[in-house]
């Protein structure tokens, strides 16, 4: 396994999605808006932006994760299963995320409590940023981080899994439908077996003779 060096979990200047809980959040508001017509072909206006699953769900967790910070965990999980609810996108109120977050499409994405993201990442819908299990995370120390860290400018791939404490280094891309399990060093590109193809049905084969069932009779 290749290790990558992390900056611990500390919230202090330079860990992941430490700034962003740091501005004032009229600032980081707008700044999400702007994110999606920079990124996003299809978004026309920030009216249009409005209307997006994930500013439903990056504006409520932002607000989630400051309730969170500040003690009052239950408010900030009910917000975060309001978003959940109509957005399709679940992000724990605990999570770190940076400055210039985008997820595309967003529905069935899910971000686990210890999860720190960095600045200008994007993700793709149905990735999951998660733990390897509960089995295992019961054995680690108490409070530790089970979740990923991902640095900035990474792009995970449509149906992608990053999971456990492991750390993705900086503008790395992770293809669709990859799963990964060991930390990856900065500008690492990771892609998913393709799909083999496999030759044509034969048509014209004779179909399979009928099986009688003798009456009174029946099959499993």
């Amino acid at each position: 396994m290749t290790t990558c060096e992390t900056t611990p979990d500390t919230g202090a200047p330079g860990a992941p999605g430490a700034a962003a809980a740091r501005r004032p959040l009229r600032e980081v508001l707008r700044e999400d808006v702007a994110t999606v017509l920079d990124k996003d072909p299809a978004a026309r206006s920030r009216a249009e932006v409005l209307l997006y699953p994930h500013i439903h769900a990056l504006w409520t967790y932002r607000i989630a994760h400051r309730l969170w910070r500040g003690g009052h965990r239950v408010t900030a999980r009910a917000l975060s299963l309001l978003a959940r609810a109509v957005s399709g996108i679940e992000i724990h109120p605990g999570a770190r995320i940076g400055r210039r977050f985008f997820i595309d499409h967003g529905t069935a994405v899910v971000i686990g409590e210890t999860v720190r993201i960095g600045d200008d990442v994007m993700l793709y819908h149905q990735v999951t940023l998660g733990s390897v299990g509960w089995w295992k995370d019961l054995r680690r120390p108490s409070g530790s981080r089970r979740h990923p860290v991902v640095g900035d400018r990474v792009v995970i791939g449509t149906g992608a899994s990053v999971l456990g404490p492991v750390t993705v280094g900086a503008d790395s891309r992770i293809g669709a439908h990859s799963v990964v399990l060991d930390d990856l060093p900065p500008r690492s590109r990771v892609v998913a077996a393709a799909s083999a193809a496999l030759p044509p049905l034969d048509t014209a084969a004779p179909a399979s003779p009928a099986v009688t069932v003798p009456e009174g009779t029946h099959t499993p």
